[in-house]
């Protein structure tokens, strides 16, 4: 069995965590979250997302979070961009990276973003291009890899197909989104080993949700497939609109404690880590969706 000696974990908590929960936190409050993070070691953050405050409210004014965060985390931010308009509003708060999404069903594509998946890489070309030009790299997602809430079952092809086209587009890496957290573990590997023949691993990333328990059993099979970045969640934050009773993505807090007991380095310091979980869910008012968060907390009571 080959393992990486370590993994590098990408913190989503602050934006595709924070966007699928209910309550809408302060702008002081979403930048101390994502200094905690940082402070705990997490390098790759996701600090907020530049769509239309209609659509996604809990991720209004992300610019200023940015503006909060000038004087540095020593933690590479992301946001979102979903267009141009998106685009430049990213340039102008200071972002130095971008992320764009596809998914992988038609139906998903239109309902998340109401539009083709054609028409929606075409306008992320556009996007990437732009920002390219202006310095700033860009990270893909593909959503829906391992299942959609309308469709169902998803071909590995078609997963490869569309993260070929986003790195032809210059995604620097494509993160596989298990949106609705149907995925088990020997389906993972083979997505992973399928698109890896067109994308190569080094540049490929995994995204799970919990819905059904699997994410870490996810995350491991895809690791002996030669994975080495992973995303993840402060507290299991999040879940996805477009699918009911879809879970938040697998918790950092488990992620971190079954890699330091593999002796996989991450860098992250659990004991930080879980301080940043308890101060987001006492702002948001809810526990930590995650065991390890819950077990420590048990521990201590």
């Amino acid at each position: 069995m080959t393992l990486p000696e370590k993994v590098r974990i990408v913190e989503v908590g602050p934006r595709d965590g924070l966007q699928n929960e209910a309550a809408i936190l302060s702008i002081d409050a979403r930048a101390q979250l994502i200094r905690l993070l940082a402070k705990a070691g997490l390098t790759r953050i996701e600090a907020g997302s530049f769509v239309s405050s209609k659509s996604v409210p809990q991720m209004a004014a992300s610019g200023e979070v940015l503006a909060r965060l000038a004087s540095g985390t020593g933690a590479r931010l992301s946001v979102l961009a979903a267009n141009l308009v998106g685009l430049e509003a990213a340039l102008a708060a200071g972002a130095k990276e971008i992320a764009v999404f596809a998914s992988a069903t038609e139906t998903f594509s239109r309902s998340n973003l109401n539009c083709s998946i054609d028409e929606s890489l075409d306008r992320f070309a556009h996007v990437a291009g732009a920002a390219r030009r202006r310095g700033v790299v860009v990270r893909g997602y593909v959503s829906c890899v391992l299942g959609c809430p309308y469709e169902g079952k998803v071909s590995p092809a078609r997963v490869a197909e569309i993260a070929g086209r986003l790195r032809e587009m210059g995604c620097y890496e494509i993160s596989l989104g298990d949106t609705i957290g149907v995925g088990t573990p020997l389906v993972a590997r083979n997505l992973v080993e399928v698109v890896s023949r067109e994308t190569p691993i080094e540049s490929l990333a995994v995204h799970f949700h919990d819905t059904y328990g699997q994410a870490l059993a996810n995350i491991f099979s895809c690791l002996e497939a030669g994975v080495s970045v992973v995303d993840s969640s402060v507290a299991g934050l999040g879940g996805c609109p477009h699918a009911p009773g879809a879970a938040g993505n697998v918790a950092t807090e488990d992620l971190v404690y079954m890699l330091d007991g593999m002796g996989i380095e991450t860098g992250v310091d659990l004991d930080a880590l879980l301080e940043a979980g308890a101060f987001i869910c006492g702002e948001l008012g809810r526990k930590p969706a995650g065991r390890v968060a819950q077990a420590f907390a048990a521990r201590r009571n």
